[in-house]
């Protein structure tokens, strides 16, 4: 693999690891423009590698409180999250042992597949984006109007900011219930084409969960499933082969542009989820998807 390729694959992983755009279905559509050959357990690793410490740093802070909140040894908030963690990831545990060679099938299925799965996606988010906001603009409309009943503003001079953010942020919290949902749909999201962090997020959101709250959940509950993909890939794969053909070079500029457009998309993902944005990346996998189904068939 050339060094210029480990930048394109490495930008390609970083930004739709975290935009809701399918990672693996960019990847197999650019592999097969390019005709780039990757199937190089070392960067595979690596660039996994890098989009786990962007998510790390983004979430650094959050991290640490429920680290400090585990080793107070009680049931408390930071405990309570951890579990609802652990517990969201055993769909996608049990899909990896028991159906790997499966869904290892489907990723080796085209551009048909890649392309039906985006289309897939571009439904989940229309939907949950339309619910969404939907909702937010209920709440607002109410929030006015008893607002204006109270003679809390002037009716022609209202700033209704304040409402409008905290409209944003309706729903509830990550339960018990909401964790095994949004798990169940992450082990569906294997698909190559199915974005894990747009059916989580879409999931989520279907479910009342604050805005906020899902986008938060989404990532950091995917931490240790991709880490633990990457481990197993170590262990079970052909080392020597897999190291053949790939740089020190390309390896460190996969890895550095996989974690730098990874923190920016975490970052700004984060903040189109709270403004309930999803439509825009709905039509965008709509658009891929048609395309990757028609140039295929074509």
């Amino acid at each position: 693999m050339e060094w210029f390729e480990a930048m394109i694959l490495g930008l390609i992983q970083g930004l739709t690891e975290f935009l809701p755009v399918s990672s693996s279905g960019h990847l197999t559509i650019a592999k097969e423009l390019f005709g780039i050959e990757s199937g190089n357990l070392s960067f595979e690793v690596a660039v996994h590698a890098a989009t786990v410490l962007s998510t790390i740093v983004v979430f650094r802070k959050e991290i640490l409180n429920l680290i400090k909140g585990l080793f107070e040894f009680k049931y408390n908030f930071q405990t309570a999250y951890i579990c609802k963690i652990l517990v969201s990831m055993i769909p996608v545990l049990i899909v990896g042992v028991f159906f790997k060679n499966a869904v290892e099938g489907f990723f080796g299925s085209g551009l048909v597949l890649v392309g039906s799965m985006l289309l897939v996606t571009a439904v989940l988010l229309s939907v949950s984006d339309y619910i969404t906001r939907s909702g937010s603009e209920k709440v607002l409309a109410e929030a006015v109007k008893a607002r204006n009943a109270q003679g809390a503003t002037d009716p022609g001079h209202q700033d209704n900011s304040d409402l409008v953010k905290a409209s944003r942020e309706t729903g509830k919290e990550v339960g018990y219930k909401e964790a095994v949902i949004i798990g169940l749909s992450q082990a569906v999201a294997v698909l190559p084409g199915l974005s894990r962090s747009g059916t989580t997020i879409s999931t989520g959101l279907l479910c009342g969960v604050k805005k906020g709250a899902v986008a938060q959940f989404s990532f950091l509950m995917v931490l240790i499933p991709i880490l633990g993909e990457a481990f197993l890939e170590l262990v079970g794969g052909d080392f020597a082969t897999a190291e053949s053909g790939t740089s020190a070079l390309a390896l460190c500029l996969g890895f550095l542009t996989a974690f730098v457009s990874g923190f920016a998309a975490c970052k700004w993902m984060i903040g189109i989820v709270k403004r309930a944005k999803l439509m825009y990346f709905a039509a965008y996998c709509a658009i891929v998807g048609i395309l990757s189904i028609v140039l295929t068939i074509w």
